[in-house]
């Protein structure tokens, strides 16, 4: 949540200072590439194929096993990312040299800030490692707050650094792609004591003919598309979004404020649960314990499921008074708050899909699984691109939000499936049982969401910061009154849990 949060003030940071033009479109498009990199081979893919090996070392050879497979695997990351950032920098300034962008700046300076940030891949995948060797030895926080300290970072670099870097936006924006780099220095080195602290220490092992490497890579291998599919769909569309990009219509840039905007509680909550529930199932499958790792999965989607679709309502009806409170200030200008709450709107229904994609494509890699997730997201893809072409021209940015929503939706519908298939006992009776109380439970939050709205902006308006705050808060808090009330009344298990766990207290609880 700490991550999550600073993640928000930096963007809010970043919109102030740049708004959302073309400048802003270079950077998040140039940051885009490295930062792809780091969910595929970081957090992403080599993780998720790395931690179940993990286990699976530490259960067969103790201690001094599974510390030399996580060398090994460092030593390949270090060599992989190495090549991949040299030969990106090379690539990049090869076409530099070679092109003429005399009538196109925005991609010229998209690729000068792309060659400068490319670094950032070696060190936030080293990072990330790290972050996935103390979630396997069950820490959490410290690597959490990793990625706090990497926005503190980011955001000094823009209050600090870049307006000292020239007069125009155009030359100070690279100190940004400065904070970028020292912020992935500091993520990795902020987790380095604690990794001392449980036994880590950095030996040369030879990762050509290792063992766990080559199990990691043939993991990896197809399924790379599996766990960061999401981010996949997101490079290509902002890719497409790019070209068709223009000073009096920007496309990149909105859409990119309502992804960060949905990746709050997306981030908040469903990747805490899946970074937590991978070494959870791991263990469980390591253990052979596959009643146990069926009842956890089942909890921790009915957890989502009730947490995530409030919020999904409470975005995709409150997306312009939270743009306006959150970004509306600078540079980020009324007609900019308008085109990042419509992208926002479209963006927000999928929010379930989006987080349900990260938990079922963990609980593939927790069983050794990753040829099922790449063969449904390599559809999705394909899915993802054929509703952008569709969508972009005639609905622009909200086209944009739309075609993630529509893939997002038939990626998590086909995971599920495919994992019925697989584990034919994974019932989800309940769940499906408490669904219909759940959407009319969103249902009537939605309505109090919108009800308050209308009558807050016909009386009060939205004037200056209080009656802005009164906007987003008064129908925000009101329908998660209407919805919690409501889901307790009809007996959820999950509101019954989360009512305890605040509380701090365990009993049992109502069931259906």
């Amino acid at each position: 949540m700490t991550s999550r949060i600073l993640g928000m003030a930096r963007e809010m940071v970043y919109a102030r200072f740049m708004g959302d033009g073309w400048v802003a479109g270079a950077f998040t498009v140039a940051f885009m590439g490295p930062n792809l990199f780091r969910r595929l081979l970081g957090e992403g893919v080599l993780v998720a194929s790395f931690i179940p090996l993990l286990k699976e070392e530490e259960k067969s050879g103790g201690e001094s096993a599974m510390w030399r497979a996580c060398n090994a695997v460092l030593c390949g990351l270090l060599v992989l990312a190495g090549v991949l950032t040299l030969a990106g920098i090379a690539l990049v300034t090869l076409v530099l040299v070679l092109g003429d962008f005399s009538r196109h700046p925005q991609t010229l300076l998209m690729l000068r800030l792309l060659r400068a940030m490319f670094p950032y891949l070696l060190l936030v995948c080293v990072a990330a490692l790290f972050m996935g060797i103390l979630n396997a030895r069950n820490h959490f926080f410290v690597p959490a707050l990793g990625a706090a300290m990497l926005n503190v970072v980011m955001i000094a670099a823009v209050l600090f650094l870049a307006p000292r870097l020239g007069l125009t936006l155009p030359e100070q924006v690279f100190g940004l792609a400065v904070g970028v780099l020292v912020a992935g220095l500091v993520q990795a080195g902020f987790q380095w004591p604690l990794l001392r602290r449980e036994g880590f220490r950095f030996r040369w092992v030879s990762p050509w003919r290792d063992p766990t490497v080559r199990q990691v890579a043939l993991r990896m291998a197809p399924g790379i598309l599996g766990v960061a599919a999401y981010q996949v769909n997101l490079l290509l569309t902002q890719g497409l979004a790019f070209w068709l990009d223009s000073p009096a219509s920007p496309l990149v840039a909105p859409f990119n404020y309502a992804v960060r905007l949905m990746e709050l509680p997306q981030g908040v909550f469903g990747i805490s649960l899946a970074t937590y529930l991978l070494p959870t199932l791991a263990a469980l499958a390591a253990d052979k314990d596959f009643p146990k790792f069926r009842d956890t999965l089942k909890q921790g989607a009915a957890y989502l499921l009730f947490v995530n679709l409030l919020a999904s309502v409470l975005l995709a009806l409150l997306a312009e008074p939270i743009v306006r409170l959150l970004f509306e200030r600078g540079r980020f200008e009324a007609d900019a708050t308008l085109r990042a709450s419509q992208a926002l709107a479209f963006l927000a229904p999928g929010l379930i899909a989006f987080s349900m994609v990260n938990i079922l494509a963990r609980a593939y890699f927790a069983l050794g699984d990753t040829r099922t997730p790449m063969k449904i997201s390599l559809l999705c893809l394909g899915l993802n691109l054929l509703f952008t072409g569709l969508l972009i021209l005639p609905l622009r940015h909200r086209g944009l939000g739309l075609a993630n929503t529509l893939s997002a939706c038939v990626n998590a519908g086909l995971l599920l499936y495919a994992f019925r298939r697989r584990m034919p006992k994974l019932e989800f009776a309940l769940l499906w049982r408490q669904l219909p109380g759940l959407l009319g439970a969103g249902m009537a939050a939605g309505l109090t969401a919108w009800g308050l709205l209308a009558w807050w902006e016909a009386r009060l308006g939205h004037g200056g910061l209080a009656l802005k705050l009164g906007a987003v808060f008064v129908p925000a808090l009101s329908a998660s009154l209407v919805y919690l009330g409501l889901c307790l009344w009809l007996r959820n298990r999950s509101a019954w849990d989360m009512v305890e766990l605040a509380l701090g207290r365990s009993r049992n609880t109502p069931d259906s």
